[in-house]
């Protein structure tokens, strides 16, 4: 019996120009150019990253062609400006070519890629390929704060821990404390995502994420984790959870699976990937997971071209980046 298919997971690459673009725009500084203006729609629809106006024009050399640097200029502000103005792009020597590189693999890398593979593929060193994912990540946090879930729709809420562990267990008088950092994760099922690291796992932090994040008609699907008691009282929809000491990990819909399966490529990526992350960094990468994970039904080239708009209007100075 033939299989019902998924529209929506249709994600083949079959007649997808983007991707026969790509490997040109990695190669070549001129495709690598036509390549970001075309996925910013300046292919169309140009217009003044400075001023925003249309009463703009590409430059051009002595000979005709282009402007060597790929200049353009608006008639209105007189102003000069390139693919990488108002971008995490701008005032970085890195060349575009590795800037779609690195767009690329951490969209279509399903659990991200390394700083030191960027630099075997490219010749960048380690410090200017951490830079520019990291501007990357920058680019992918999620500005939008609609709420997730509504009337009762179910929203899955669970905790997990990242990082390092004591070496040796201690003693009473002198106990080793852990060095692995909390982070939450909210989810709409079948919708998107919510990843924040937070101070400690206790009812006011769990509540404080929820209270922000989720629509209180929601119906909320915990573990049995006492924090959640107090806090699932906010919800209208009801509280229902799960008793994993229990070896109960399912009872009908009532679940925090699918929050699982976000931790899991998670932790896949973190420490498989990229083996080490800082604290003064985890909201970055979590921000990356978080983009992939609630663009996971569109195609890598969408992916992409929505990494790249997104990049529009943000900025991360190195003074910034640095713990």
């Amino acid at each position: 019996m033939a299989s019902k298919k998924n529209p929506h997971r249709d994600l083949s690459l079959k007649d997808d120009p983007a991707v026969t673009e790509i490997p040109l725009a990695c190669a070549s500084e001129p495709h690598a150019v036509e390549f970001l203006e075309a996925m910013r729609g300046w292919d169309t629809n140009p217009y003044c990253a400075r001023c925003g106006s249309v009463n703009v024009y590409q430059m051009s050399g002595r000979d005709g062609s282009r402007n060597a640097r790929f200049l353009w200029r608006c008639r209105d502000c007189s102003k000069h400006y390139t693919v990488r103005a108002d971008t995490v792009m701008e005032d970085s020597r890195i060349p575009l070519r590795h800037w779609v590189l690195g767009f690329w693999r951490v969209c279509s890398s399903k659990k991200g890629v390394s700083a030191l593979e960027i630099r075997r593929q490219t010749g960048i060193t380690h410090k200017s390929a951490l830079f520019m994912l990291h501007r990357i990540r920058w680019a992918l946090a999620d500005d939008n704060t609609k709420p997730l879930g509504g009337f009762k729709m179910a929203v899955e809420a669970d905790e997990t821990f990242v990082g390092g562990k004591p070496r040796h267990k201690g003693t009473k008088r002198n106990p080793r404390q852990s060095t692995k950092v909390p982070v939450m994760a909210v989810v709409e099922r079948g919708g998107n995502v919510h990843l924040q690291r937070i101070p400690r796992v206790t009812a006011r932090h769990l509540g404080k994420v929820l209270y922000e994040r989720t629509d209180p008609r929601s119906v909320l699907c915990t573990d049995e984790h006492p924090s959640y008691k107090s806090v699932g009282k906010h919800f209208s929809g009801g509280h229902y959870s799960t008793n994993h000491s229990a070896y109960e990990y399912a009872r009908g819909p009532v679940h925090s699976n699918t929050a699982e399966s976000v931790f899991a490529l998670l932790k896949r990526g973190l420490h498989g990937i990229f083996h080490s992350v800082s604290k003064h960094h985890l909201h970055r990468y979590l921000a990356e997971f978080q983009f992939r994970w609630n663009t996971r039904d569109i195609r890598d080239s969408e992916r992409l071209q929505k990494a790249v708009k997104a990049s529009v209007g943000k900025r991360l100075r190195y003074a910034e980046s640095a713990p």
